[in-house]
């Protein structure tokens, strides 16, 4: 179980102090995300360490409140809470006259009520139980008036984690209501005699409803679904928040960071397939129920693509996994008030393994003499280039079959007395996203490997990219024929034929005395301590390394 971390820590990149607390298991389904993060806005630690423990306290006080269960509300616990909307409301306001959608002149365009009386601040209610101000709204008005207040209920009862009944609910939708309705009468009190606000009425109030109430997209009420709200009625035409609109919002975020192509369209085809199954595209509507019966449709319905049923595996790591991604990035931002996916899981059974994931020596040998006779074929000559290099320059690399199929020209440098293989996503897709150099091994020099490239055209070396650049399905194309070729020569499945090079080159290495350290720089695995991010592993160090690796014996 990860550790709670009880002190505030420095982000490297901003210098800017955070919050970052593990929210228990049996709480998550009411949280709805496995982490409570918060920026404490500042650089002095001092100043951190005093916001982190008050943050803490109110998040201790919210999770106890969790773990209490539903409860009913008094008409003095609603307004307490609701008390900090005033000075918020009036706070922000001050911030950016201009901006904010509360000014009087402002009301219609949130689909509010008109400016109300300053002489009658009582809020009463309607023949049908509509919010008014002094005055009959109509019907639209009165839709407005009550999404706003019932908004900003649910992000007060969120603020202090309380699980209320229906009535308490609407007691403290009421309660918002008047907060900020006294907030607009100050406002329209100041517009029209031109006094200044006094700053004394915009006190401090508790940093979660600052956070997280009291923001432009949360006061305008058709923008999204507040935390601890009830699933509500849309018009299932034109649903406000789409499960496409979610999936265009993760990946525009996502992107920036690096996130492969390939990943966005198997994140799209999930999103399609539980749109299609659902009959409809509403976020709001989407339930754990729903998840859980896309789960098992997905596990016992064949794949129109392929006629067969899906493996466990797909569609826990895939479909669930791309769901929980896509609609947690939803929660984060604001947009829904629980990720769906949460809790839900397959267990898996654990596989049966009836033998090592590397090659033998003898298979390993096998595939390398099968490159050296490669019979007379249709196929087009740089597939018949990628059966005759890629395996050996995996056998002494370990590299992923892909990063070594999409190798280009420019990519084999002469740099100092090395020869180096440059392995970069500016050639296709890493999974690191990061460029790594690698020393090549005597052997695939001398079987001719340099004289190969300088023969080529410049590009790609194994493949040919699509007219519109995209290298994605061609590389897919060519490392499902590399497998069926080294399958032919390994037929036992319980070793990948295009994998099996990555197993074997760390086993080998290991064997032969290379450090743990080398090997991973040279197969581009993550570091293992914070120990590893101190120095380089030298090209020096990698020729060192490479040249201990056996020459094999093709006789």
């Amino acid at each position: 179980m990860p550790l709670t971390m009880a002190r505030p820590y420095k982000d490297p990149k901003t210098g800017i102090y955070r919050l970052r607390r593990v929210v228990p298991e049996s709480l998550r389904q009411f949280v709805g995300k496995r982490e409570e993060k918060l920026s404490l806005g500042t650089r002095d630690p001092e100043e951190a360490r005093r916001l982190h423990a008050k943050a803490m306290a109110e998040i201790e006080a919210r999770w106890a409140n969790l773990r209490a269960g539903e409860r009913t509300l008094t008409e003095r616990e609603a307004h307490e809470m609701a008390k900090p909307l005033k000075a918020k409301f009036l706070a922000l306001y001050l911030d950016d006259p201009s901006q904010q959608p509360w000014y009087p002149e402002c009301y219609d365009q949130l689909s509010l009520a008109q400016p109300y009386d300053s002489a009658d601040d009582e809020l009463v209610e309607g023949e049908n139980g509509e919010l008014i101000h002094g005055r009959r709204l109509d019907a639209i008005q009165v839709e407005a008036m009550r999404r706003f207040a019932l908004a900003q209920a649910n992000y007060v009862l969120d603020a202090h984690g309380l699980r209320v009944d229906i009535l308490s609910h609407l007691k403290q939708a009421k309660a918002c209501a008047i907060a900020l309705q006294a907030a607009s009468i100050i406002l329209a009190r100041s517009a029209e005699t031109g006094e200044p606000i006094e700053v004394s009425e915009c006190s401090d109030s508790p940093s979660r409803i600052e956070t997280r109430s009291l923001t432009v997209a949360t006061l305008n009420p058709s923008s999204s679904v507040p935390p601890s709200s009830p699933q509500r009625s849309r018009d299932r035409e034109t649903p406000a928040l789409t499960l496409t609109g979610i999936l265009a919002g993760w990946w525009a975020e996502a992107k920036i960071s690096g996130l492969k192509q390939n990943t966005y369209e198997s994140y799209s085809s999930t999103l399609n397939a539980l749109i299609t199954f659902l009959g409809h595209d509403d976020a709001f509507r989407v339930q754990a129920k729903d998840i859980v019966a896309f789960k098992d449709c997905r596990l016992t319905i064949p794949s129109t693509r392929t006629g067969k049923v899906r493996m466990a595996r797909t569609v826990k790591d895939g479909d669930l996994g791309a769901l929980r991604t896509v609609f947690g990035w939803a929660v984060d931002n604001l947009k829904l008030s629980v990720n769906p996916v949460t809790g839900i899981k397959i267990k898996l059974p654990k596989s049966q393994r009836l033998r090592q994931k590397w090659f033998t020596d003898d298979e390993a040998k096998a595939i390398l003499i099968a490159t050296l006779h490669l019979a007379p074929s249709r196929v087009a000559l740089k597939t018949q280039a990628a059966k005759r290099w890629v395996p050996w320059l995996c056998a002494f690399t370990g590299s992923r079959v892909g990063e070594m199929a999409q190798l280009r020209k420019e990519d084999i440098i002469h740099h100092g007395k090395f020869w180096i293989l440059r392995i970069t996503p500016e050639a296709g897709t890493v999974k690191t996203n990061q460029t790594r150099e690698i020393v090549l091994h005597p052997q695939v020099i001398e079987q001719g490997f340099l004289l190969f490239v300088e023969s080529a055209p410049a590009g790609h070396l194994f493949l040919t990219p699509r007219e519109d650049g995209d290298i994605l399905k061609p590389l897919d194309s060519l490392n499902a024929r590399l497998a069926e070729f080294g399958r032919k020569m390994v037929p036992d499945k319980g070793v990948d034929p295009n994998h099996g090079w990555r197993h074997r080159f760390k086993t080998v290495g290991l064997e032969i005395g290379i450090q743990q350290r080398v090997l991973d720089a040279i197969q581009g695995h993550s570091s293992r301590s914070a120990s590893d991010d101190y120095g380089d592993v030298t090209l020096k160090t990698q020729a060192d390394a490479i040249s201990k690796l056996p020459y094999y014996d093709l006789s």
